[in-house]
């Protein structure tokens, strides 16, 4: 059994798409998986999947929903200049880690 790997993204954060055939999409973090380092952003990678109706008031039929994406191919995006921008940790003076912006020193949402 492998440990999760470091993933500084959160649920919530906004990213952007860096590389693949969703790049240069953005979207909030939905959910966040640190074992296989794996995050739905929601609006990205969408796959159509056959659905059965399974109770009384569900349709059957194709649905559209969000897949997962490697958390390499996302970044945050910088809350003062809205660019894919990366995350370094600071200790504020009253003992609190936070989350930083590199590109401009913005603290981000915890």
């Amino acid at each position: 059994m492998t440990a999760g790997l470091k993933c500084n993204l959160r649920k919530g954060d906004e990213v952007i798409v860096i590389t693949g055939s969703d790049k240069g999409k953005r979207g909030k973090i939905i959910d966040v998986n640190t074992k296989t380092n794996r995050v739905v952003v929601e609006g990205v990678n969408l796959v159509k999947r056959h659905q059965k109706a399974t109770k009384m008031g569900q349709e059957a039929g194709i649905i559209t929903k969000e897949a997962t994406i490697h958390a390499s191919n996302v970044m945050i995006a910088d809350p003062k200049t809205g660019k894919a921008t990366r995350v370094s940790a600071k200790v504020l003076k009253d003992g609190q880690k936070v989350r930083v912006a590199k590109k401009s020193g913005e603290q981000l949402a915890n």
